[in-house]
């Protein structure tokens, strides 16, 4: 009768990486806190031209959250894989989720930095 291994992480192991991707994740969190802070500032001194390049740089900020979010999630599924069958399985959905995610999010981009660039063009005319 063959023996079944299994894999396991040792506990050890896994309670340090599921600390350091807490780790990691506050100060992204922090990072990103920070970040909106300062698009805040920069907003609020700004002239109405550049109004569509904040709007831009909020809809890149957003995504990049998303995606960050969507990479500290899938890090921590990772973790509690039971075996390596579940790992490949992991790995797999979050490649496929994240290339449609990317199609999307460069359509998203690219709609609005049409947009800015049109209204930048439009308030240049008026004067």
């Amino acid at each position: 009768m063959a023996t079944e291994k299994t894999f396991e992480i040792p506990e050890q192991i896994r309670t340090f990486a599921e600390k350091s991707v807490e780790q990691a994740k506050k100060a992204v969190d922090d990072f990103i806190n920070a970040t909106h802070d300062a698009v805040a500032k920069v907003e609020a001194s700004s002239t109405s031209v550049q109004t569509g390049a904040l709007d831009l740089n909020k809809k890149v900020l957003a995504l990049a959250e998303q995606n960050l979010t969507n990479a500290f999630e899938h890090a921590q599924k990772l973790i509690k894989a039971k075996d390596p069958q579940e790992l490949l399985t992991l790995q797999g959905e979050f490649l496929k989720a994240q290339a449609a995610s990317f199609g999307e999010q460069f359509r998203q981009i690219g709609d609005a930095a049409a947009k800015t660039v049109a209204d930048i063009t439009e308030k240049a005319i008026k004067g």
